[in-house]
């Protein structure tokens, strides 16, 4: 079975992805009956060396979005993961000469196709007198011993691309800027990873993984690697990948040691979560910085793809301050990153969180015995809630990810750890800022920020006084920053449903006389009726707003947790 890809027609989505491109950059063009795009202001350029590059479609944005100002002069398409048409490459080696460059350098992966054609290209050119270069990149450290092929081109061609441009820039010559970029090229090294395959435009994937499979070493193409590894963590796969290219045996290794500085390029292959891309750099940066090697520049992003391919590769290219310089320089390339030219080992990534404010004496505050009735209140609540879990993941099932347990779940493991450091406030209002700020941190999502806004509003009136009305005022007041906040009102089938209902009834607690547990025995019963009538309301707030009404046949999760929570505090209360 083919995969789904979003395209007009499988022979011409390269086409229409560089036409996209560069409809939406006025600082690119396409040139008319080629599929190569050029930088528009190509008369800018007069007396300077141009560059191209270019390859098979797939890898965007490469190479396309590297062209600017400080790069590509332009690049040259093939279809996807195909080398482009000789005669495409000839063109456009053409028009930079015709707006009086003063040489053409071509910067081609290794990759047999590319080679021999961009060579073609070449040769005829310089045949016409057009005076043309090439370098071929060939910077993967996947291979322990080399083949006569030599290393595939990867993702560190980008970095050639920056440094050339940045010398054509400066008005260097075109064989300085080969001698050069040469030189360079020998000091880098590239390495994939991936744990799935991706699929050409009206094809099946390229490869099989088993579910604890992780392909090492591969290709840009959707080509297999050199080993299958098994599934382990972020930190393990990296410190494999730098043991493999730093290996003095392997023979396509860096040359990296203790007190190397190094450019580090973190390149998401086309279809890794940004949240992974992230622990992947954080675990690089800390190997790096563990094996003594000065990370001087870290990019991290999509660089080079390969399509929808869900892996990383990493890049290491050894610097000195004369080469930072050229990777610093401006561009204009719009898929080249915003980098600070600051080095990122030896900066100091943590600032000192600010101090909580002092609390002032609570006049509120009673004796022991308050204290451990408090507690014993918060480990029935935390015991409820965990029996629950199950139960409110199932109930969140129908109507969006089911982790509300675990959300509450996660609530009451802080609260029990929070208990063993000591015993809870004494006053009622402090215990209540003292929780709000605790779910606020600990329990995460849209829960723990209701329930942080109810504790913080609610802990207000209860500063004064802790009398019955005090804590019916303290109920409203809760209920009150939960609808300003939340947007949700009674009927919108939400937690509110559960605690608007007792809070209707604790404004019993405002009359003379009130009796504690009777009213609040009568308000529990109240929020699990609300409870489970959410079965029957429609969602007018939250994540189940976006379902079918048809499809919400059981309660609402929020709801029933609240109502749980009011059940245990009552249960201890009069026990």
């Amino acid at each position: 079975m083919t995969s789904k890809k979003l395209v007009n027609s499988v022979a011409g989505c390269a086409d229409d992805a560089l036409a996209g491109l560069v409809a939406c950059n006025p600082n690119l063009q396409l040139l008319q009956g080629h599929r190569v795009a050029l930088r528009s202001d190509l008369d800018s350029l007069k007396g300077r060396v141009a560059l191209l590059s270019g390859g098979g479609s797939g890898h965007e944005p490469a190479h396309a979005g590297f062209i600017g100002k400080g790069m590509l002069t332009g690049v040259i398409a093939g279809a996807v993961f195909t080398s482009p048409a000789v005669g495409s490459i000839l063109a456009a080696i053409r028009a930079v000469a015709q707006a009086g460059t003063v040489g053409t350098l071509l910067i081609v992966k290794n990759y047999t196709g590319d080679r021999l054609n961009f060579g073609l290209a070449r040769e005829q050119a310089r045949a016409e007198g057009i005076p043309v270069e090439m370098v071929v990149i060939g910077d993967d450290s996947a291979f322990t011993v080399l083949k006569k092929a030599g290393r595939r081109g990867l993702c560190g061609t980008v970095l050639i691309h920056k440094v050339a441009g940045a010398l054509a820039e400066a008005g260097v010559g075109l064989e300085e800027i080969t001698k050069r970029v040469n030189v360079v090229a020998k000091a880098m090294g590239t390495l994939g990873v991936s744990l799935s395959s991706c699929s050409v435009p009206g094809s099946k994937p390229t490869f099989e993984l088993s579910a604890d499979e992780v392909e090492l070493g591969l290709g840009i193409h959707g080509e297999a690697g050199v080993r299958r590894i098994k599934m382990a963590t972020a930190d393990e796969i990296v410190k494999l990948m730098l043991d493999h290219m730093t290996d003095t045996t392997n023979a396509s290794h860096v040359p990296v040691q203790p007190g190397s500085s190094v450019v580090m390029m973190v390149n998401n292959l086309g279809g890794l979560s940004f949240l992974e891309l992230g622990i992947i750099a954080d675990a690089a940066v800390r190997s790096l910085e563990g094996r003594g090697v000065k990370i001087a520049r870290a990019l991290v992003g999509t660089f080079m793809s390969a399509l929808e391919m869900p892996g990383i590769s990493l890049t290491l290219l050894l610097v000195d301050e004369p080469l930072l310089k050229l990777i610093d320089a401006e561009t204009t390339a719009v898929a080249w990153p915003n980098v600070a030219a600051v080095s990122i080992t030896g900066r100091k990534r943590n600032r000192v969180a600010p101090a909580e404010p002092q609390e002032a004496l609570d006049s509120t505050a009673v004796g022991g015995s308050a204290s451990k009735r408090m507690a014993l209140v918060l480990e029935r609540v935390c015991s409820t809630l965990l029996g629950l879990e199950e139960h409110l993941n199932a109930l969140d099932r129908a109507a969006g990810d089911g982790d509300c347990g675990t959300t509450h779940s996660r609530a009451a493991r802080a609260i029990r750890e929070w208990l063993k450091e000591g015993p809870p406030p004494a006053s009622p209002a402090q215990l209540l800022s003292k929780l709000s700020v605790l779910l606020l941190e600990k329990m995460g999502g849209s829960s723990g920020a209701l329930y942080g806004l109810f504790l913080t509003a609610a802990a207000q009136p209860l500063k004064v006084k802790t009398s019955l009305p005090a804590w019916s005022a303290a109920m409203d007041a809760g209920l009150e920053a939960m609808q300003k906040y939340g947007k949700a009102a009674p009927g919108d089938r939400t937690m509110l449903d559960s605690l608007w209902a007792a809070g209707q009834e604790l404004q019993a607690w405002k009359s003379p006389g009130a009796d504690l547990l009777q009213v609040l025995t009568k308000a529990v019963k109240s929020a699990e009726a609300a409870a489970e009538a959410t079965k029957n309301m429609e969602a007018g707030a939250g994540r189940a707003s976006y379902i079918s009404s048809a499809r919400l046949e059981q309660p609402d999760p929020g709801a029933v947790a609240a109502a749980a929570i009011l059940r245990a505090i009552l249960e201890v209360l009069q026990s």
